[in-house]
């Protein structure tokens, strides 16, 4: 079934009025209300008012403007059904954001039937956006536009590796990443989102995220498959539904280190 998809300026317009309600709030602790949700495995799990705000405005304007389209968001669930479904995560690293680092982002992801089509990582503060058009993937910063590339033909030994968190590797002793660790060039931790971009934009070669919720990875997909990259569970499979997830910057590097981290 042919299903239109919006473009991109689309993605631009839900992540203008994202900006108007996170970065008024980033840096600014007496203009921010934060609270926690219970969240297994973790004590403190953030949630603020500029989560809320950007994914209420968002949603505003998809049900506006698309009312077929469904909704997936972190704060708020999920609403309506059908074959093109919205996934938003309005502040994706609101530890960083709490921290006033500026690896946070406000995720934007297209599914069709499932499959991740379109999407945007958007840095207000650095005045970063990343996103996928269904063709190609782009960033758009204080230097222009440009056309994102992973970085292809890197052996594994000149790899970087990036996590956001080592405090699941000992929670997940099955997957081996001592393995790959000494394998790879170095490892690098706390860049949440912005990881997942710099790997579209050649800087990273490997990223590995232990308990991803569809709304951490939905927009991210497209980006670095755009960009020449792959992105699967840990089993190899598609991974709009979340999990463990490997996003690497060319295929041969991926088996490499599906291998080692099945171990």
């Amino acid at each position: 079934m042919n299903h239109i998809v919006p473009d991109s300026a689309f993605l631009h317009e839900l992540a203008d009025a994202a900006d108007q309600q996170t970065l008024p709030r980033f840096r600014a602790q007496t203009n921010l209300h934060v609270g926690s949700k219970p969240k297994e495995g973790f004590r403190f799990d953030p949630v603020t008012d500029a989560d809320r705000e950007a994914e209420r405005v968002m949603r505003d304007i998809i049900t506006a403007r698309y009312p077929e389209h469904a909704i997936m968001g972190e704060e708020f669930g999920v609403t309506g059904s059908g074959p093109l479904q919205w996934v938003l995560d309005p502040v994706d690293g609101t530890r960083p954001f709490l921290c006033g680092l500026p690896v946070w982002g406000t995720l934007i992801g297209l599914t069709v039937e499932g499959r991740a089509r379109i999407g945007m990582m958007n840095q207000p503060f650095t005045r970063e956006r990343f996103w996928a058009d269904g063709e190609q993937a782009w960033h758009q910063g204080p230097q222009g536009t440009t056309r994102l590339q992973t970085r292809r033909g890197i052996a594994l030994e000149q790899a970087i590796f990036h996590t956001t968190s080592p405090e699941p590797v000992s929670r997940f002793p099955a997957i081996n990443f001592a393995a790959l660790e000494a394998n790879t060039l170095m490892i690098r931790y706390g860049g949440e989102c912005y990881a997942m971009a710099m790997l579209a934009a050649g800087q990273i070669d490997l990223c590995l995220e232990y308990a991803l919720q569809p709304y951490d990875i939905v927009a991210l997909v497209p980006i670095i498959e755009q960009a020449g990259g792959v992105v699967t569970t840990l089993d190899g499979g598609r991974p709009e539904s979340g999990g463990h997830i490997l996003a690497s910057g060319c295929p041969f590097l991926h088996e490499q280190a599906l291998r080692i981290l099945n171990g």
